[in-house]
């Protein structure tokens, strides 16, 4: 079964770049294109894409508030944000409208492809540059009430989060806990659920949003 992709962005020779690449792929489908958000918006209702392959500065209506419309209407949509620069205000402020991830748009070819594949998939795509900007961004936020789902966590699942926010993938984390890469799956699997989060990069937000593993 083909991975639906929306290819929005405000260059139409970026858009067909990436139909070319994408499409060359047996399991990627390009079911759309659109030139600004507000086309992503009503393009994402009409052929309900896996994957939203969303530029983040566009005219009319950027990929910030596109994503947050996307996501308002489809709960199980994916964006992956295409991006110039990893410490871009406006990734930031993407991944906490919901989005699953990002590329940067000089990325090579391959991480392209891999990385709608991965958010497809349900995972997500963060880079160790923009889990430091996480940090350092939601650590000068006002603390936020504690969210009562992290005391339904156990001290394992706990353990497991810690890890994600400090940007380990499931083999780091095996490897660090002397767990298996199924164990590490099932507690993420858990925490997420019990977290009523989408995916391990709102994990990571919620994680310094709410300055979840700072001491007071």
């Amino acid at each position: 079964m083909s991975i639906r992709t929306l290819v929005v962005d405000d260059q139409e020779m970026v858009r067909a770049g990436l139909r070319m690449l994408l499409e060359v792929e047996r399991d990627i489908e390009v079911v759309a294109e659109a030139r600004d958000g507000i086309e992503a918006v009503s393009g994402a209702a009409r052929h309900r894409p896996d994957v939203v392959l969303m530029d983040i500065r566009m005219p009319r209506l950027d990929g910030l508030e596109a994503t947050r419309r996307i996501l308002a209407a489809d709960e199980g949509a994916r964006v992956l944000v295409l991006t110039t620069f990893d410490h871009d205000d406006l990734v930031y402020e993407a991944l906490r409208a919901g989005a699953s991830g990002f590329v940067l748009k000089d990325d090579p070819p391959e991480q392209l492809i891999a990385a709608v594949r991965t958010v497809a998939a349900g995972d997500a795509l963060l880079s160790p540059s923009v889990t430091r900007g996480l940090i350092a961004r939601f650590t000068q936020e006002r603390r936020e009430p504690r969210p009562p789902a992290l005391d339904t966590l156990t001290s394992r699942e706990l353990d497991v989060f810690r890890l994600i926010a400090a940007g380990l993938s499931n083999a780091e984390i095996g490897r660090e806990l002397f767990i298996s890469d199924t164990t590490v799956k099932t507690h993420v699997t858990r925490l997420l659920r019990k977290l009523g989060v989408r995916d391990r990069a709102q994990a990571i937000v919620l994680a310094y949003h709410h300055h979840v593993f700072e001491t007071r």
